[in-house]
Order: structure tokens, then C-alpha cells, then sequence
């Protein structure tokens, strides 16, 4: 029975994670090595929660347990003894990825489950980088993780049924729907909004229109929630150059970046975590500081 979770990384997936994680019960541990950024994710998180109870979204109750249920801590070494499942809320790189996975294959007890949260990479790779390959499975949040709905649970090439069942069901207490997907590079939901995305790029790379009138065509046309460089604002632009590159090396040219998303990232225009991305940010956070 899983019981306590290790959350790693405490970034903006990491914290979201850990959030419903608490909500839903589990004893939750963040991990992070970065003091300040754990630092961070705890004020954020305690924002969704007094968030959530001031729209009538969680109860008291739920707020209480949420707070009870969490730790944080900068020791990944410590906090994997202790888990039943281990969930790597990392960069979409490999190379941090395998460190992780190293690390707590080293530490974490036998029975412990390892997931990733990863949106594109491949659950058999990233399972190869430790020795329980029948307990390792992906875990594609979305963001904001404490709004949307969905889970999308990706089997490896060696995950086990019981593995497979024993995760969905931790999503589900999480209050999430789920999908349970066999592997193949993209998944069901990244293929796609990779697609999108980039073709919003290469839109407004020839000038066809505004990215506000491409957002709303987008938006109302199709009936998006969020216009293609709103979400991308959101998620990061070098999170989505970084899983274009994988998806064009694994699944061809109709993935390949657009000039102007590479152009972008290399200015340091990486959405509302750097004030500027697509759209400019340092105004509304002004206006907030006022």
C-alpha cells in the first residue's frame, strides 16, 4: 500500500503534484536540492491551498490534512528510505533525469514504485537507469496540476500490470482522471499540442497574425481554453524547444522547432517563469507589487 510519496523537484509541476498529493491523502516529501526554491514551492503551494478554500474548492478539512501531510526536504538520499513511491518532477533532461533515478535506486526500499513525470521521453530509457523496471511508469501531469484533470499513466516496455493498477489508482485518489497508454514517443497529448504549438510559431514566424489574434482564433475557433502561446507562456518555452528536439529526433520532420521558438529561448524570453515570453510579463507583475 502506497502511504508516503517523494515528490522530486519542487518546481512548478513538482509542487503542484505535491499538493494533490496531500489533498488526497498521502504523506508527501519535496525534494529538492535548492533551499530557496523549496522555499518557494511551500509559499506556492500554501497560496493554492487558502486559494482553494476561499473559492469553496477544498474544505477546511482537506486544507488541515494537506498541511499535516507535507514535508520538505534538501537530502533525496534521506527522503527515498522512507518512500513507496517516488515521483521525478525533474527538467525534461535526460541527463538530470538519470541522475535521479541512480540516486534513488540507491536508497529507496524494495518495494518502492518509481514514476516520471515526464511529458515526451520514453518510461523504458528512464528505467534503465535504475533496476525495477516492472515498477517503473510515467506520470504526465498537466499544468496547473491542482486545475486540470487529467493523468495520463504510460507503461514501459517491462512495466507490470500491478504496477500499471497500483498507480492509476494513486491518481484517481488524487482526484484525476487517467488514461493507461502503452509507450510511444509523444504519448497521446504531447504529439498533439507539440503540433499546435508549432505551427502557432511558424504562424506567427510569416506575419499571418498578431499572437493575440492567433490565441483567440485558437481559442474561440476550436474552442481552446488556453490560445497556443498562453500555454506555452505557461509551461516554458525551453520545455517545449526541449521536447520539440526529442519529438524531431524520434518521429520526424513535421516536429521540428520553428526559427523563431529557438530564437526566443536563446533571448531568454521563457514565458511567465522569466517575465517574457510570447507575450511580456513584467507589467502585470508591476502592477501586482503595487
Amino acid at each position: 500500500m502506497i502511504q508516503q510519496i517523494v515528490v522530486v523537484g519542487s518546481g512548478l509541476m513538482g509542487r503542484g503534484i505535491a499538493y494533490v498529493g496531500a489533498v488526497g491523502g498521502y504523506a508527501v516529501t519535496v525534494v529538492d536540492i535548492n533551499e530557496a526554491a523549496l522555499q518557494n514551492a511551500k509559499q506556492e503551494i500554501e497560496t493554492i491551498i487558502k486559494k482553494g478554500l476561499s473559492l469553496g474548492k477544498i474544505s477546511s478539512e482537506k486544507a488541515e490534512q494537506a498541511h499535516r501531510n507535507l514535508r520538505f526536504e534538501s537530502d533525496l538520499s534521506k527522503a527515498a528510505g522512507l518512500a513507496d513511491l517516488i515521483i521525478e518532477a525533474v527538467p525534461e533532461e535526460m541527463a538530470i533525469k538519470k541522475k535521479v533515478f541512480e540516486t534513488i535506486e540507491q536508497y529507496a526500499p524494495a518495494h518502492c514504485y518509481f514514476a516520471t513525470n515526464t511529458s515526451t521521453m520514453s518510461p523504458t530509457e528512464i528505467a534503465s537507469f535504475a533496476k525495477r523496471p516492472e515498477k517503473t511508469i510515467a506520470m504526465h501531469f498537466f499544468n496547473p496540476v491542482h486545475k486540470m484533470p487529467l493523468v495520463e499513466i504510460v507503461r514501459g516496455l517491462e512495466t507490470s500490470d500491478e504496477t500499471a493498477v497500483t498507480i492509476r489508482q494513486v491518481a484517481v485518489n488524487m482526484g484525476k482522471e487517467t488514461v493507461v497508454i502503452k509507450e510511444f514517443p509523444g504519448f497521446i497529448t504531447s504529439r498533439i499540442s507539440a503540433l499546435v504549438g508549432n505551427e502557432a510559431f511558424y504562424m506567427l514566424q510569416e506575419g499571418l497574425g498578431t499572437p493575440e489574434e492567433i490565441d483567440k482564433a485558437i481559442k474561440l475557433g476550436l474552442n481552446y481554453p488556453m490560445g497556443p502561446f498562453e500555454l506555452v507562456d505557461l509551461v516554458g518555452l525551453d520545455t517545449r524547444l526541449n521536447n520539440l528536439r526529442y519529438l524531431h529526433e524520434k518521429l520526424g520532420e513535421k516536429y521540428r522547432p520553428a526559427p523563431i521558438l529557438e530564437q526566443y529561448v536563446k533571448a531568454g524570453r521563457l514565458g511567465r517563469k522569466s517575465g517574457k515570453g510570447v507575450y511580456d510579463y513584467t507589467i502585470e507583475e508591476e502592477l501586482i507589487k503595487k
